[in-house]
């Protein structure tokens, strides 16, 4: 069957274009998630029409379809559990035009996110998601995941700036959505249905997206605490004031014990440390935030505040935070940072208690885990520290996931604030929005009858993360 599938899928794309050979398919087999899983074939298009003609193939055939961007999904969004073709989608990326008298640009999915925003900043704009993996993540990526990042507090998550998009359906069909104009009465608006739909409904080959003017003033500060209680409750005092970060991000102490072992950066022994920033076009405004801000932690016992708009200032004071997930694995000899349980979103007014609960659930369960995240949007990343070669760790894990994301959805939170559901995250997702499951159901079917476009992922991904694939690391008895 795979020579055959090869053969046919010369005919539509070049030969230098599919990768079957067994290191690639290693490679294609896995994101940045636990899971892992080969696929038959990876195919690189680099047109709308191939794309179409692909599609159109698999669906006659019934062979599953895996569009993937640069593959930095933390939660399986793009592992083949049942084979089948990976689209690698990189190869389309040209930046289409970039129309400022309209505040629009068009790309193809597999623009990087950086690359976009070196083109845009000689003009004077900026596209905003900023998600950690922007040196690397495509826009396709992002638009699956409804991905957003550290300035989200501010400029919102991808949804929030997509206009429109091409879609090639499962079928092959290329529909238009969406419209190059900031408000749209016009139907369904189903462009913002496929920001999120992680590769399920249909194939982006083109998105236009609202771009931003770059602010003429940047501040950055940072705020040390004793009590990671008191620094939550600066988050929701700060968000709940009328200010208007630009940034609001939160690190605990095992994150800066793990960055501080990591990089050497001499940050300061404390429960928490919070960074804030204020962006805009009058710098009057900016310190005006930015003084608001400041009182707010001195009166939560914030001290060490630190405050600057020199770049490579605020590049200093960012480091810690930056670099922060590739710290964790140097936290403690013989532990492994994993990609589960690892953001979450929740009521500003819950970020504190959210963020104890994660260290009381992490202890009770023989596990190590660090409270960080883009805490003034509510979203709180964590990451499961353990033995990875120890079975029993394992089942550790499963229990601190389900019993994280139970009291998340208890306290009015989501499973997910950025990151997307995709495999490591669905039984608790789908255990909490039960409701949407016949929904989803319904929609998927309409738009993918023979469900080739990803599946078992979101509302048809297995009920048990741990057994759905093969687990990327070395586990012992």
């Amino acid at each position: 069957m795979k020579e055959a599938l090869i053969k046919d899928l010369k005919k539509i794309v070049s030969e230098e274009n599919i990768r079957d050979n067994p290191a690639d398919l290693y490679v294609y087999g896995s994101d940045a998630s636990v899971h892992e899983a080969l696929p038959w074939v990876v195919v690189r298009p680099k047109t709308i029409e191939e794309v179409q003609r692909i599609m159109r193939y698999a669906n006659a055939e019934l062979i599953p379809v895996i569009p993937r961007g640069a593959g930095s999904s933390t939660s399986g969004h793009t592992t083949p559990i049942d084979g089948g073709i990976v689209l690698d989608m990189k190869q389309m990326n040209r930046i289409l035009e970039i129309r400022l008298q309209d505040v629009l640009c068009r790309v193809e999915p597999g623009v990087v996110d950086d690359d976009l925003n070196r083109a845009l900043k000689p003009y004077g704009f900026f596209w905003p998601p900023a998600p950690a993996s922007s040196r690397i993540a495509t826009i396709g990526g992002e638009i699956g995941a409804n991905t957003s990042g550290l300035r989200s507090v501010k400029y919102g998550a991808t949804r929030d700036s997509v206009l429109g998009m091409k879609v090639v359906l499962a079928n092959g069909d290329l529909v238009n959505l969406g419209a190059n104009t900031r408000v749209s009465t016009a139907g369904y608006q189903l462009e913002k249905l496929m920001v999120g739909s992680e590769g399920t409904l249909g194939i982006v080959v083109e998105a236009t997206l609202k771009v931003v003017p770059l602010p003429k003033f940047r501040c950055l500060g940072i705020a040390n605490f004793n009590k990671l209680e008191e620094a939550g409750e600066t988050i929701s005092e700060i968000m709940a004031s009328g200010s208007s970060p630009s940034m609001l991000e939160l690190m605990d102490n095992i994150g800066i014990t793990a960055v501080n072992k990591n990089l050497s950066l001499g940050l300061p022994d404390v429960a928490a440390i919070i960074l804030f920033e204020a962006d805009g076009k009058v710098k009057e405004a900016v310190d005006y935030e930015m003084e608001g801000m400041k009182r707010i932690c001195e009166k939560h016992n914030g001290f060490g505040i630190q405050m600057s708009y020199d770049a490579k200032e605020r590049t200093r004071i960012y480091t810690g935070r930056k670099k922060l997930f590739a710290s964790l694995s140097r936290y403690k000899e013989g532990i492994i940072c994993t990609d589960l349980a690892d953001d979450m979103a929740v009521p500003n007014s819950k970020v504190a208690e959210c963020a104890e609960k994660i260290h009381e659930i992490a202890e009770r369960n023989n596990v190590i885990m660090s409270v960080y995240g883009h805490c003034g949007s509510g979203v709180i990343h964590t990451k499961i520290m353990m033995d990875v070669r120890k079975k029993e760790q394992w089942e550790d894990a499963r229990r601190v996931v389900e019993e994280l994301y139970d009291y998340v959805d208890k306290i009015g939170g989501v499973t997910s604030g950025e990151h997307g559901i995709a495999l490591s995250k669905a039984p608790s997702w789908k255990k909490a929005r039960n409701d949407l499951l016949p929904v989803m159901r319904a929609i998927k079917k309409a738009l993918d009858p023979n469900n080739i476009l990803n599946p078992h992922k979101l509302q048809d991904a297995p009920d048990d993360w741990v057994t759905a694939t093969k687990l990327r690391y070395l586990v012992r008895g």
